[in-house]
This record gives structure tokens, C-alpha cells and sequence, in this order.
């Protein structure tokens, strides 16, 4: 055993949030008796991606004797933590991360016919969960062969016809790119693209200019990943109606 980097938590700093579970790709952290605790020096890589996402400043990196950081071991782990419980059973004490970022496959109703924009009640078509970029793990099992929508997080609430126009069929990610770290969103996109084999993007937007971001966030994603594939721009205007292509665009671009 030699010395090399790794992961230290301070307990009494943690708080026991969560943001650090989905920020480790190789799953090295869980909440454990309600705080983040290192499940196994194994895991760790000791590059220190975790760092940033925690608000109390409870993460470090410290050197010290610890066993070789083992990819065998991290994929092992990592399907395991996909697969996930049974649907009936409780989730070990061990690997139970922040109820808010535990990763879901949901299972949508059947597709509503033409635009529901009226209905006050229906089958919800949401597929996943999570859905902020954030907290959005880059391996969950529905990103691989997924149809993206990532939308401004504005969007649901100006379209009131939100589930049966966009969600039908897409995988979901949301996020504000004035608000949020843009750069944040472009590191996490690239590494979503680089490890699933994503078949298309649909970017929704407000007819605001700072939501032009998106597009500039994902286009840096997708060049950064190395990858291309169809993308598609729809624009939402705030009384909550779809702009003709081209049209918000053009707009934004001339109030930018």
C-alpha cells in the first residue's frame, strides 16, 4: 500500500446534503448515517471532482496510505448502484445517497393524442429522475440511446401543454443558464455525451435572450464530447406560445 490522494470528508462540516453523490462518477461517495462518508479508497480517484459541489466546504483532498484506485472494482460498483433495489425493498444504510438525486426510471403513461394543452389532469410523461443538469448522474441507464429534451427550467411554466408536447418519448434534463455555473453545465454535458450513446437533443427555451445560453451550452458540450447528432431549437414565448422556427432566434438575437 502506498501513498497516494484521496478523498476526505469532515464530518462535522457535512451536513448531510447530497450534492456530492452525484458529482462522484465513480460513486466513491454516499450518505451514510446522514453524512457523505468515502465507501472505499478503491472507488476514489483522488482527482477531486467532488470538490466544487459541496456547499459547506466538508471535502478535500488529503495524501495518505490507501489501496490503488481499481476501475474493475469502480464498474462493478457502478452497475450495482444502477441496477439499484428491488422496487419493494429499502435501500441499504450504505449506499443510500440523498433521496432528491436517487436515480429512477419511471415508467410514463400511455402518450396523450395531439397537444393536451387543456387537460388539467392526465398521465404524467416524465421518464427519469433526476432532471436538474446537476444532479443529473453521467451513466444513469436511461441516458444511453436516449432522445434529450434539456430545457430552460422557465419553460413547463409558460407551456402549459408542457408533457404532451415535449415530454413524450425524451429523457429530461433542466437547468437556467443565466443562474447556474454555465461552465458546470458544459464539463457535466460533455462527460453525459462521452459516456452514452445519445441519439438526439431537442434544446426548449424562453424567447429571452440570456436563454440562448443553452444552445451555446450544449453546442460547447457537443464539440468538447466529439460528437454529432440531430439538434433541434424549439422557443417558447412568455404568454406560452411555440415561436415559428427561426422566429424567436431572431428575436432574441436582436434584443441581445
Amino acid at each position: 500500500m502506498a501513498a497516494r490522494k484521496v478523498v476526505k470528508i469532515d464530518e462535522e462540516l457535512c451536513d448531510g446534503c447530497g450534492d456530492c453523490v452525484p458529482a462522484c462518477e465513480e460513486g466513491a461517495i454516499q450518505i451514510i448515517d446522514g453524512k457523505a462518508r468515502l465507501v472505499s479508497d478503491v472507488y476514489c480517484d483522488g482527482l477531486g471532482a467532488c470538490l466544487g459541489d459541496c456547499p459547506q466546504d466538508a471535502i478535500s483532498i488529503e495524501e495518505r496510505e490507501a489501496d490503488d484506485f481499481d476501475e474493475a472494482a469502480v464498474a462493478k460498483h457502478i452497475a450495482k448502484l444502477d441496477s439499484g433495489p428491488p422496487a419493494h425493498a429499502h435501500p441499504p444504510a450504505a449506499e443510500c445517497g440523498c433521496p432528491g438525486s436517487a436515480v429512477r426510471s419511471l415508467d410514463p403513461g400511455p402518450a396523450p393524442e395531439g397537444d393536451r394543452s387543456g387537460a388539467e389532469s392526465g398521465p404524467s410523461m416524465l421518464r427519469n429522475w433526476p432532471v436538474q443538469i446537476k444532479l443529473m448522474p453521467v451513466r444513469a441507464p436511461y441516458l444511453d440511446g436516449a432522445d434529450l429534451l434539456i430545457a430552460a427550467d422557465c419553460v413547463p411554466f409558460a407551456y402549459r401543454g408542457f408533457h404532451g408536447r415535449f415530454l413524450a418519448g425524451k429523457t429530461l434534463l433542466i437547468g437556467c443558464p443565466k443562474l447556474d455555473d454555465a461552465e458546470f453545465y458544459i464539463d457535466k454535458l460533455t462527460q453525459l455525451f462521452m459516456h452514452n450513446d445519445v441519439k438526439s437533443v431537442e434544446i426548449a427555451i424562453m424567447e429571452v435572450p440570456c436563454c440562448m445560453g443553452l444552445e451555446h451550452i450544449v453546442t460547447g458540450a457537443l464539440q468538447a464530447a466529439g460528437k454529432s447528432m440531430p439538434v433541434t431549437i424549439t422557443v417558447v414565448g412568455v404568454r406560452g406560445e411555440i415561436k415559428p422556427t427561426g422566429q424567436g432566434l431572431q428575436q432574441m438575437l436582436g434584443q441581445g
